[in-house]
């Protein structure tokens, strides 16, 4: 089977868009399976869709997203995995897209562009990433590529214990990260999904997103693999800059926590970075990096995008 979608579901109103999304797909080379894994503590609407041949439905009782969706992959058939959201929707050729792009890499992320919508179904803007191969410096440095444009090796997500159990919100993130710290990635620019923007209505708890994920990045931050890894991403003056500001951020965080130890050691890898960086570190755009906050390029170029349309 070439790929299992799994929709961790709260029964909102729009699971059933959800999951037709993908029963619905122009897709004939191999099969799929849609895993509804009901999290809400209470049974499901009935809907024509319970009864396809393609889906299985599992009750995890409240346990929030990442056990659900752990749940699901847990009894997933697909080579890949596929995590959609029960407010989110597919293109009719996304399967199609990731089956082709699958035939052409041997990645262990693969994904296509996103269009973010807002809660009334009106586009905002796309999400065009063009990353490829090792992608780890850009994902830790905030490049956020969506669960729902993107399918990844079923093999990858269980050697890595799939998503953090304790994490509810950044979780995508952190699963990029750590399959980026690992594993090449590969993409293309067809978009394929439909991602609502917006806290209003998720289930996010925003208030301490920000402390969740800054945790989350420091346990990658701890792996041996990470500094070795961010370096051989690292092409130019900028990315070599980019890792001497994870690790002294990184240790000004730790200082701040009471963690002196790994404040010294996160600051003596951030040193030892820049001196490698050697002519780079001369270089306008090395101190430029180290200089810059951390942001998203992807979507601050999709607002750039979508604004020259609007005027």
């Amino acid at each position: 089977m070439f790929c299992s979608t799994i929709i961790a579901t709260i029964a909102r109103p729009t699971l059933t868009r959800s999951v037709l999304s993908v029963l619905e797909q122009r897709f004939e080379q191999d099969e799929f399976e849609v895993i509804v894994v009901n999290d809400s503590g209470q049974a499901l609407p009935s809907a024509d869709w319970q009864h396809s041949p393609h889906v299985r439905i599992l009750d995890t009782g409240q346990r929030e997203r990442s056990v659900a969706r752990n749940a699901g992959a847990s009894i997933a058939r697909g080579r890949y995995l596929h995590f959609l959201d029960d407010d989110d929707w597919l293109e009719s050729h996304a399967l199609q897209t990731w089956w082709e792009l699958a035939g052409r890499s041997d990645a262990a992320w693969l994904y296509s562009s996103t269009q973010l919508v807002n809660r009334d179904g009106r586009a905002l803007i796309q999400l065009h990433h063009g990353l490829q191969g090792n992608c780890f410096l850009q994902v830790l440095a905030g490049e956020w590529i969506p669960l729902q444009a993107s399918v990844i090796r079923a093999e990858v997500f269980f050697n890595l214990g799939g998503f953090h159990p304790l994490l509810a919100g950044p979780e995508d993130v952190d699963l990029l990260r750590r399959v980026a710290l690992h594993y090449d990635l590969a993409g293309v620019e067809t978009v394929v999904a439909n991602v609502i923007m917006g806290q209003s209505g998720s289930t996010t708890d925003y208030e301490a997103h920000a402390g969740h994920s800054r945790r989350a990045r420091e346990r990658i931050l701890d792996d041996p693999a990470a500094f070795p890894r961010l370096r051989s991403a690292a092409q130019d003056a900028y990315g070599h800059g980019r890792i001497a500001r994870a690790y002294l951020t990184s240790a000004v965080w730790n200082a701040r926590h009471g963690r002196p130890l790994a404040a010294a050691g996160r600051a003596w890898t951030g040193v030892r970075g820049a001196l490698r960086a050697g002519r780079h570190l001369l270089s306008p755009p090395f101190w430029q990096a180290v200089a810059r906050p951390y942001h998203n390029e992807t979507f601050a170029r999709g607002q750039r995008q979508a604004a020259q349309v609007a005027t």
